[in-house]
């Protein structure tokens, strides 16, 4: 008996342990994605591990997982820093997130219900068109929770795993642009409006179309921005 009873406190005490390290690894990447962690800010662990209100083992733990999926890097003898992506790999990471949340919309597009349509309809509805901060700020927070719900709807585990990392990597890279927008939102209210306008049809074949040129409209300006910073680059170089 005093056996099985201790066999079952261990069993308690690892689920619950197991769930602390996964809530403060949760807790992590929401600092991430808020800016409360900032790219190229070094992670102070003791620090960290009171304001959290743990011990450092979770904290160490939501670490590794972190660093796991990029998120942050280690420096050998420094210590743990958030990661700083370069515009190469903002990129790269666009391409990615063209072809994964097309497949994302296609699937929503297939399982949406009539509660989750109800949702679809109520974006965007009462926004208009303007140049104002605090309009593109409204837009911008619209934009991240319509794709949050898309890829709710369209993705599973996995799925949903790497796109969420991938929104994360995105807003936080996107912090110096207006609203953290890679586009205004004249250029990208149609777009979203044709997207849920596909799921709300389940048709599948234009949700993923629909959702692919929206993302592949991004990367295609961040890539020309970058080029044409590169060739201002050469150009300076030439004439110095």
């Amino acid at each position: 008996m005093a056996d099985g009873l201790g066999a079952g406190m261990m069993n308690k005490l690892g689920a619950n342990h197991e769930n602390l390290d996964h809530k403060i690894y949760k807790e992590m990447r929401s600092m991430i994605f808020g800016q409360q962690l900032k790219p190229g800010e070094k992670i102070h662990q003791e620090k960290l591990a009171d304001a959290l209100g743990v011990s450092r083992t979770p904290v160490v733990s939501a670490l590794k997982k972190l660093e796991q999926e990029r998120l942050i890097t280690a420096v050998p003898r420094r210590g743990f820093y958030v990661r700083r992506f370069s515009k190469e790999e903002m990129i790269r990471i666009f391409e990615l997130r063209e072809v994964l949340e097309g497949l994302a919309a296609r699937r929503a597009s297939q399982r949406v219900t009539e509660n989750q349509i109800q949702k679809l309809h109520g974006f965007f509805k009462e926004f208009r068109i303007s140049d104002s901060p605090r309009d593109i700020k409204k837009y911008a927070e619209e934009d991240r929770r319509f794709h949050h719900l898309l890829i709710e709807i369209g993705g599973d585990e996995l799925l949903s795993g790497i796109l969420e990392t991938y929104s994360i990597v995105t807003f936080s890279y996107l912090v110096g642009f207006i609203g953290g927008l890679v586009r205004p939102p004249k250029e990208t209210l149609r777009e979203h409006l044709a997207i849920i306008e596909a799921l709300v049809r389940k048709d599948p074949e234009k949700a993923e179309q629909a959702a692919r040129l929206h993302l592949r409209r991004s990367w295609e300006k961040l890539s020309r921005g970058f080029e044409m910073e590169r060739k201002n680059r050469s150009k300076k170089g030439e004439r110095g």
